[in-house]
């Protein structure tokens, strides 16, 4: 498949993909607004079960006829902690006590829910399935490919880039650093993949074949012209669709990233166990000289959950995962198909 021809040949009129954000943003509603305004949505489904990635592929479907993406975390699901938690435990609980919850409990963590994940798209069948943290089994990708879904894989590095062709992929996300959320990266240190998209852009279409999709800061219709001129065949945004009116972000979210004056985000571990892009608040600056307390992914992910819960409820931004890119301090709050419509004219005014 061309570079160029990968979106037209899905049937997506415009190069402007709504990124999946796991979690909760990316609603049923959200990803049908993205594609029905011709842009192509994606709903990040690592956090649902099997029943709920069916449940919310049939909702995108009740409300759209056009592609859409499903995208997962193939990868870095550890079961195995050789961190003490007992520091981390007694840091949780001063923020329980706060929001009012009762003191943590290191959970028992299940096994990786990749495979049934995996099964429920197999069994949706959404027209492209997307992924991060890692590459599927070829086994997997071959699975994918009987049922004629197009596959999309995460790169960091132009190392990354050349696994996912390897693995015989359909197209590549570039994650620059400015991305906002988690490091999708699988091959070395997240230290050495902190390039920035366009240079990432530029030496992943050099070194592979496949369409390349830019994504990490990027915000308007001026940013997408500038990551096609750089050789991407599209450009994934984020951060630009946590504010819409169909984001299912909490309303603290929202008010954080619509507030925001400044890039004031950071890579933090803090939430997750993971490095992720988000904007700076007290939880983080509470861990950031406790750095070798942070338990790995997904523990600490899932030891925080409560917390972050509770937090989202109350409102109290402090102690939420406000996950944004660097462009954070340029987002609007419009609606999804709206948004799709100004970005789509601001790209034809840069030229494109």
């Amino acid at each position: 498949m061309t570079r160029t021809g990968f979106l037209r040949s899905l049937g997506v009129e415009l190069p402007i993909i709504q990124a999946p954000m796991g979690g909760g943003p990316s609603t049923p509603e959200l990803v049908a607004a993205v594609s029905n305004a011709g842009g192509l949505g994606s709903l990040g489904a690592p956090y649902l079960t099997p029943e709920q990635i069916l449940d919310a592929v049939r909702r995108v479907r009740a409300l759209t006829d056009k592609p859409f993406v499903v995208n997962l975390f193939a990868g870095a699901y550890l079961t195995e902690n050789a961190v003490d938690p007992a520091p981390m435990l007694a840091l949780l609980e001063e923020a329980h006590a706060v929001l009012g919850l009762l003191p943590p409990v290191l959970p028992v963590l299940p096994p990786d829910p990749f495979p049934a994940q995996l099964a429920a798209v197999l069994e949706a069948r959404p027209p492209v399935f997307s992924f991060t943290f890692g590459i599927p089994r070829p086994q997997d990708i071959a699975r994918l490919r009987a049922r004629d879904i197009a596959i999309v894989g995460t790169a960091t590095t132009v190392e990354e880039a050349r696994h996912l062709e390897a693995a015989g992929v359909d197209g590549v996300l570039a994650q620059g650093a400015e991305a906002g959320a988690h490091r999708g990266t699988f091959s070395g240190s997240f230290e050495a993949s902190m390039i920035s998209t366009l240079d990432l852009v530029r030496s992943i279409s050099g070194a592979v074949k496949l369409p390349v999709t830019a994504s990490g800061g990027l915000m308007d219709g001026g940013d997408i012209a500038g990551a096609l001129k750089a050789g991407a065949a599209a450009a994934a945004l984020g951060t630009a669709f946590l504010a819409c009116p169909e984001s299912g972000a909490s309303e603290a979210h929202k008010r954080a990233v619509l507030g925001a004056r400044a890039d004031t985000t950071v890579i933090t571990r803090a939430f997750s166990g993971r490095p992720a892009r988000g904007i700076a608040n007290a939880f983080i600056a509470t861990l950031r000289t406790r750095e070798a307390a942070i338990l790995p992914y997904p523990l600490q992910n899932a030891l925080t959950r409560a917390m972050r819960a509770a937090a989202a409820q109350r409102g109290e931004s402090g102690f939420l995962s406000l996950w944004a890119g660097t462009g954070v301090a340029r987002a609007r709050s419009l609606p999804a198909g709206e948004l799709v419509s100004r970005l789509a004219a601001e790209l034809s005014a840069a030229g494109w």
